[in-house]
């Protein structure tokens, strides 16, 4: 199978999201995580704005897999990682093994 740029840049950008988000959760808090998410209006708004989009991306990416005949176990294991791992992960990484699948059935 040919890899291709946009694939590149997926797996890239997954990288990138674990490295970014998890730099942050591994530092101390002086708060507990789920109040730093409300801690200010800046940080509700970011994280209702996050609640919406990983929504849709799971809606998304569960019609996507069974439209295109990918596993389901792969799509619980994506929807178990935007919420262990990160978003930031998971929404490239299902984007790069989408193009995947859809580069297969057009051979």
């Amino acid at each position: 199978m040919k890899i291709t740029g946009l694939q590149v840049l997926y797996g890239v950008l997954a990288v990138v999201g674990v490295c970014v988000t998890w730099y942050f959760n591994l530092q101390p808090m002086e708060m507990s995580y789920i109040e730093g998410l409300y801690d200010n209006p800046a940080a509700s708004s970011f994280t209702n704005d996050l609640i919406v989009v990983v929504t849709a991306f799971l809606v998304f990416s569960f019609i996507e897999t069974r439209r295109l005949k990918m596993s389901y176990g792969l799509w619980a294991v994506i929807f178990v990682l935007t919420f262990v791992i990160a978003a930031a992960m998971t929404v490239p990484l299902f984007m790069l093994l989408r193009e995947r699948r859809l580069i297969a059935m057009a051979e």
